[in-house]
């Protein structure tokens, strides 16, 4: 049975931290939904309403481009182990980035990774627990380095690859791209 809460607890933070895998959903008028699986040691508390999470440059920006359209955003973690358990963080979004005030004290909750993009700032509406009792047991293995080592082949001027030429999300929205890199 589903849970309800206004915040997060001390207990989800325990279970937040633990998890190797998260899941963001987004959406727009008019445009996909984008779901994505992340990793990385990207996501961070920051307080009991407030949670961020770091972006690298990936297969896309459609994050930043819904957030910028419509701010609605769902976070999902789910244990592969006990106890079973689907945590939901629904709230409100926005892209940091480097250029942005702010962006040094919220980078200095991270460490940046070769490709760090934006971070994502998540006011928290609303929490919901329930029970998970059908997702399958597994275990986490390792993180791939793949993202990593492409990031840390590309220089300052081409830092995204082919991946800093998006200015438009795959529905058309305007994305905000990095001005300067993140120091």
């Amino acid at each position: 049975m589903a849970e309800f809460f206004p915040a997060l607890t001390e207990a989800h933070r325990a279970f937040v931290v633990k998890q190797p895998v998260f899941f963001v959903a987004t959406a727009a008028a008019d445009a996909r939904i984008n779901l994505s699986p992340k990793g990385m040691d990207s996501f961070r508390v920051l307080d009991d309403a407030t949670v961020a999470y770091l972006d690298v440059a990936g297969s896309g920006n459609e994050t930043n481009a819904h957030l910028l359209a419509d701010g609605r955003i769902t976070i999902m973690f789910c244990a592969f182990d006990n106890p079973a358990l689907i945590f939901r963080i629904y709230g409100r979004g926005r892209p940091v980035l480097p250029q942005d005030d702010g962006w040094d004290a919220l980078a200095a909750r991270f460490t940046l990774l070769p490709g760090t993009r934006q971070i994502f700032v998540i006011d928290v509406q609303q929490v919901q627990t329930s029970c998970g009792w059908g997702v399958p047991y597994m275990a986490f293995e390792r993180e791939r380095e793949t993202l990593n080592k492409y990031h840390a082949g590309t220089s300052d001027t081409t830092r995204f690859g082919k991946y800093a030429v998006r200015t438009r999300s795959i529905d058309g929205l305007p994305v905000r791209n990095p001005t300067r890199a993140p120091a």
